[in-house]
């Protein structure tokens, strides 16, 4: 049975004390309703994630980077290894989200070694992949998917990928207010486990999570979330504020 997964990537947003408000309004409002299916985590800037881990232990929520670096230590000033996440009860991280490889340039060989890194201390790998907009005018959003996942997440043994989330992302539905309908959702859901089944086979094809990651919302979330290969998503702006999150969650 695979985890259907509501994951809230707060970016770069919050001061500390807002950080810790919609921490403690989540954490709450979670104990007085515990989820009955979603399994919530909540992806904190590096400053607050042992705030969350913190608050997390006692809730029913898990905590999730935004990044890592792929060494384990060394002279990388400014860099976050997983061997520090993972010391903090850092259980997720997001690995591959657009906004790293269009403004960081990040590229495939960088994010395998994110991915070996995370895995190697017991954190599991949001990996994200999707085509922009041009890509999917062009009709190729299948084959950019495919070839991001066979350059980094494909190339990890079963027993690895046993570890992987995968999340989908259509980057011209990031931010922009624009989103993919439920049948383009569950098309290139249906894909990826696809992709998943040729290269792994049927077992974990039916374990792996696949989430959805495009401007969705508490409005849209139930819909997308009805389709068969959408296990949740990775929620950005929407995450941002409690009743909006917690109606995503309640929407899973």
């Amino acid at each position: 049975m695979r985890k259907q997964i509501v994951a809230g990537n707060w970016k770069m947003h919050k001061s500390f004390e807002d950080a810790e408000n919609l921490i403690i309004e989540i954490s709450e409002a979670l104990d007085a309703n515990p989820p009955e299916i979603a399994h919530v985590i909540i992806c904190p800037s590096y400053p607050y994630l042992e705030l969350a881990t913190d608050i997390g232990i006692e809730s029913h929520f898990s905590v999730g980077a935004q990044n890592v670096y792929p060494v384990d230590s060394g002279a990388f000033t400014g860099e976050v290894s997983a061997e520090m996440l993972s010391s903090i009860g850092v259980e997720y991280c997001i690995i591959g989200h657009s906004e790293r490889r269009k403004y960081f340039h990040e590229d495939s060989a960088f994010l395998y070694d994110k991915v070996k890194a995370v895995i190697r201390h017991a954190i599991a790998p949001i990996f994200c992949c999707g085509e922009v907009q041009a890509e999917r005018e062009q009709g190729i959003q299948q084959q950019v998917v495919e070839t991001q996942l066979k350059e980094t997440v494909f190339q990890l043994d079963a027993s690895d990928f046993e570890e992987v989330v995968v999340a989908y992302e259509p980057v011209w539905a990031i931010g922009t207010g624009l989103t993919a309908t439920p049948e383009q959702a569950q098309e290139m859901h249906s894909f990826i486990r696809g992709l998943i089944r040729a290269r792994y086979g049927e077992d974990l094809a039916l374990t792996t999570s696949i989430l959805y990651g495009g401007s969705c919302n508490a409005a849209n979330a139930a819909e997308i979330f009805s389709q068969p290969d959408v296990d949740g998503g990775l929620i950005g702006g929407a995450s941002l504020k409690a009743s909006d999150f917690l109606a995503i969650v309640d929407a899973l």
